[in-house]
């Protein structure tokens, strides 16, 4: 049992610290075994960056694994200052930031300008945290901006793995039945009755990616789509002695040209991330509403700070192509399901959320783990992908309020996903001063095109 204990229908104990809210394990918070075991097997998730690294950037394999761990002790941060989100990369612009690091030779230039892009991406998300304008631009911009900008990521994440050249190809067994067994876990509504009548529908429920990763795993394994893999025993040490020759203090810091060839790709990630921010809000606002017990506060501002600091902690000691994103939509989404089912089964979000990532990283560390899931590190990516499409596009249609708003998102979205985020954000903006902004407020009239949808599409989820 933790220290402190939170009084029903208030927020949950935490020590103030300026604009943070610091919460620690045992503490202000009390262990969730469901999430440590999930954690056992999701680390993979957060090692599955490694082949990027050593694609894109030339690491060796123990400094990438390096690079990982800097990454999962950036994981433990929003938690830690009061974020209420399962942080994760901006998984949709992975793509797009793979493109940019394209343009210059693997090794010390694609660090350079690695480093350069996610310095702007802390700048962007330090300014607009701030300032508060963070939390403005989630109220100021319109419904159908926001699920464009949703739809477009969704779209984008999906069709990267089943169009030609993707992973579907090249692994089908494994990456359709995964998937299959994740989604019906996580979203099915007939599942979910399962879960309110029988017990082990809900354990297997409390584990939310697990059983579709292990089955997308046994799968790749027994159909040969995966090697098997070779067990070490002890632990993974990552290689922090060489870990300096791989940073900008060894390997020198982004030109300006650099800088100016980043921004435009920095721009793009922020509006996927600004995305995951609607996200995490719209997860936490089903679970919220069954949880009488505690209130939990969503705060912007203090999502953008956090990032902030996480992108800078990259910048400097292990610049990543997934970048430093507020949420990991399918860690986020199975949380937030758990917390559902009242305080005995979650106590609160930060507990749930808090120790996920304290286990994951702490199983970077066992050798046996380690080299279990090294061979199928590519098919977590992959299932990340999927699940994070599937909520984006889901979340998104559940912005939207009328037949014009869904053809404009519709339509910006998809503009996104061919042609990229700035592409996509002209057209949601040109479209929506064109064809939904009214010169004044009225009531719907009956005649007129943008007729209310009535009902959310998951309003069961």
């Amino acid at each position: 049992m933790p220290i402190y204990q939170r009084t029903h229908g208030e927020e949950h104990p935490y020590w103030p610290a300026g604009p943070f809210k610091i919460r620690l394990p045992f503490i202000h918070y009390r262990w969730e075994w469901p999430e440590t075991i999930q954690a056992l097997i999701m680390f993979v998730v957060a090692m599955a960056a490694i082949p990027l690294l050593e694609t894109y950037l030339g690491l060796p394999y123990e400094v990438a694994l390096a690079y990982v761990t800097v990454c999962g002790i950036g994981f433990l941060l929003p938690n830690l200052l009061g974020v209420p989100y399962v942080p994760g990369w901006i998984t949709p612009a992975v793509p797009v930031v793979i493109l940019y690091l394209q343009n210059f030779e693997s090794g010390p230039e694609a660090i350079r300008a690695l480093v350069g892009l996610q310095l702007i991406v802390t700048l962007i998300f330090f300014i607009l945290g701030i300032t508060r304008l963070g939390s403005k631009l989630v109220e100021v911009i319109p419904d159908s901006i926001k699920g464009g900008i949703l739809l477009g990521a969704g779209i984008a994440a999906i069709s990267g793995e089943i169009s030609a050249g993707g992973r579907l190809a090249e692994t089908p067994l494994s990456l359709i039945l995964g998937s299959i067994v994740t989604a019906y876990v996580l979203f099915s509504l007939s599942f979910r009755d399962w879960v309110e009548e029988h017990r082990w529908a809900k354990t297997i429920a409390s584990y939310g990616m697990v059983p579709g990763a292990l089955v997308a795993m046994g799968i790749g394994w027994s159909a040969g789509e995966y090697p098997l893999p070779d067990i070490e025993l002890g632990l993974a040490l990552p290689d922090f002695s060489e870990i300096w020759d791989y940073l900008p203090f060894s390997v020198g810091w982004p030109s300006l040209e650099m800088l100016w060839m980043a921004i435009p790709t920095a721009i793009i990630a922020y509006i996927i991330a600004f995305g995951d921010i609607i996200v995490g809000q719209t997860l936490l606002k089903r679970a919220d509403y069954l949880r009488q017990d505690e209130v939990i506060e969503d705060n912007v501002d203090r999502v953008h700070l956090v990032t902030a600091i996480r992108n800078l902690m990259h910048s400097l000691f292990a610049p990543y192509p997934g970048l430093a994103g507020p949420l990991f939509t399918g860690g986020m989404a199975t949380i937030a399901e758990r917390y559902r089912y009242g305080r005995s089964a979650m106590d609160t979000i930060y507990s749930g959320a808090g120790v996920f990532w304290i286990v994951a990283l702490l199983a970077m560390f066992v050798l046996p783990l380690v080299t279990i899931v090294k061979p199928v590190l590519p098919i977590a990516l992959s299932l990340t992908l999927l699940i994070t499409g599937y909520l984006c596009i889901s979340v998104g249609v559940e912005q939207i309020k009328s037949s014009t708003a869904m053809g404009v998102a519709g339509t910006m979205g998809i503009v996104l996903a061919v042609h990229g985020a700035a592409y996509g954000l002209i057209a949601g903006v040109v479209l929506y001063l064109l064809l939904e902004r009214r010169r004044k407020p009225s009531a719907e009239k009956c005649g007129d095109m943008a007729i209310p949808l009535k009902e959310s599409s998951l309003d069961n989820t």
